[in-house]
């Protein structure tokens, strides 16, 4: 007892010390500079706390010193959400005040980051220098962070809110910082996928990979190619009778303006040669065979009419998104390319291009599509499967995804191609992320959220700032994930680790700071009613059912080639 007693002694000198050092501490000089003191995720590349606090309220005034149009579009999101949530604008102007309580933003360039940013903090106003829109914008993401703006009510009267004195000074670890969401399987819709993108902007998150179409449905309309979305949207991976699912060439543009706004670039995926079935269900003439475990899985690699067809797709896909890149799969055609060997056409035109096996033709027509979509002005990426096929790697992006297969990295980054990093343990978030739950993917373990965050750095052999090593991206394969709450559980505390590995250097890390700030994000997702996997009472949160036998068939018994 009296040895406890002199341990409480010992404690309360400790803190009576440290309050009197705090009150001697000029209001200028830095009190702290700790990983866990805000809640910020991806954690900057420098954050120092001083003493005092701004206030935000209804007199204080935007500006915006120069790139006025373009600031005002990189400053919606933030200045809407201020009306949202407090009722009031945010009045733009262009000259500083002599008077405080004013927040500027303003461009200029002073790394070689365009996503870098300074935030400056203080009594009497705030100061954001981006080095680009880009930057502007995530620096603006921080102070929503710090005013913890998204917890509160819409149009709560609340007089002002306030943010601590800070010097913020940060930049991205990699430019591509991405999310795969796969719609093929399971559709899950355009207010689920606004919701995704906003947390992804929240987390400074800026590519996602839309997976669109894939043997059990194509959820695209193309103009051109009606029956594409009447007959090739039909089913899910749970039912093949479901009604046809398919984003409007309307919805697109909506969605792609919504990303536009919040700086992240949709990138969509259209799979060939394989995963064609939904295409090939609506237009039977462009099938190249199967299996009978994947029948008519592949397009026909010989026909004029195949390379037609994906032409004006192509096209069409093309117009709807500005990104510089298409993603054309390019993976698993073995799964159903047997047919090609006996095929007179595709032997046809083996012969009259000197190739010497099916593996030739594949890379043929990787090729082939390859000259169509930088035709386009655009650039290609594949799965990893291009660097084995040696894909032309100029203007070439490759997806490695086997992490059983370092080697193929290997290979990709010897061969000068431009590499994302993606393996499925621990960056497939259709895998099981904790040893007590039931349903998800295993391989000699799982993905775990500590394994995510600590990912690149934990791979052995690799020089993860290798500069043709673009960044990293969480991949959702949905044949496991059917509904709204499964897709929250799998996704959103791995999607925040997956933020911080791909922004936040190395020597910035800390997971034990990361779960400390991971609490902030929880209290985010909880106002958006998303069904987060709560890593820290794992055992309190039910884990959503999932598809483990799925109804989901090709059913080609009247087709007709």
């Amino acid at each position: 007892m009296i040895i406890e007693s002199f341990k409480n002694q010992k404690e309360i000198l400790k803190l009576i010390l440290f309050i009197i050092s705090f009150v001697f501490i000029g209001c200028e000089k830095p009190i702290v500079n700790t990983k866990d003191m805000y809640s910020v995720v991806p954690y900057p590349e420098s954050l120092v706390v001083k003493n005092g606090q701004f206030k935000l309220n209804k007199n204080t005034k935007f500006i915006i010193i120069n790139n006025t149009d373009v600031l005002k579009e990189s400053s919606t999101v933030f200045r809407n959400l201020i009306k949202q949530k407090l009722g009031f604008d945010l009045n733009i102007e262009t000259q500083k005040p002599k008077n405080k309580n004013y927040i500027s933003i303003e461009i200029n360039s002073s790394s070689n980051s365009e996503e870098a940013y300074t935030l400056s903090v203080s009594e009497k106003s705030i100061h954001l220098i981006g080095n680009s829109e880009k930057g502007v914008f995530n620096g603006l993401q921080t102070l929503r962070q710090l005013l913890k703006i998204d917890l509160l009510n819409d149009h709560k009267k609340i007089d002002e809110i306030t943010i601590p004195n800070v010097e913020i000074t940060d930049s991205p670890r990699y430019n591509w910082r991405g999310v795969m969401v796969d719609e093929s399987r399971h559709f899950f819709g355009k207010a689920k996928i606004k919701q995704l993108l906003e947390l992804m902007s929240l987390q400074k998150l800026n590519k996602f990979h839309w997976h669109l179409t894939d043997a059990p449905g194509w959820r695209l309309e193309i103009k051109k190619y009606p029956k594409l979305t009447s007959i090739g949207a039909i089913g899910n991976y749970s039912n093949p009778n479901t009604k046809p699912q398919f984003y409007t060439q309307d919805d697109i543009k909506e969605i792609v303006q919504f990303a536009t706004q919040r700086h992240i670039e949709i990138i969509p995926e259209i799979d060939m040669p394989g995963h064609a079935s939904a295409a090939i269900r609506a237009y039977p003439e462009l099938s190249g065979g199967g299996t009978k475990k994947h029948p008519h899985f592949t397009f026909h690699p010989a026909r004029t009419s195949t390379y037609q067809f994906l032409t004006d797709v192509l096209k069409e896909v093309s117009s709807l998104f500005p990104s510089k890149y298409i993603h054309i799969g390019a993976d698993e055609v073995s799964f159903g390319n047997q047919h090609w060997q006996n095929d007179k056409e595709v032997i046809t035109l083996m012969k009259r291009n000197n190739l010497d096996n099916i593996k030739q033709v594949e890379t043929y027509f990787i090729n082939r599509i390859r000259d169509t979509i930088i035709s386009l002005k655009k650039e290609v990426i594949g799965w990893d499967e291009v660097v084995e096929n040696n894909m032309n790697n100029e203007k070439t992006i490759a997806m490695w995804w086997r992490h059983d297969k370092p080697e193929i990295l290997n290979k990709g980054l010897a061969n000068n191609y431009n590499m994302i990093l993606c393996p499925r343990k621990p960056m497939y978030f259709d895998f099981v992320q904790h040893e007590s739950h039931s349903f998800g993917r295993r391989w000699d373990g799982f993905g775990a959220v500590n394994d995510v965050y600590n990912f690149p750095d934990a791979l052995s052999n690799i020089n993860v700032s290798n500069p043709k090593i673009l960044g990293i991206q969480g991949n959702l394969w949905t044949e496991q994930i059917n509904t709204e709450k499964r897709f929250d559980f799998m996704l959103y505390t791995r999607m925040s680790a997956l933020s911080e590995a791909a922004w936040t250097s190395k020597t910035n890390k800390s997971f034990e700071n990361f779960e400390n700030r991971l609490k902030y994000i929880f209290s985010i997702y909880k106002t958006k009613n998303i069904h987060y996997f709560n890593y820290f009472v794992p055992e309190n949160t039910k884990e959503p059912g999932a598809i483990l036998k799925p109804k989901w068939t090709q059913n080609f018994s009247t087709f007709k080639n």
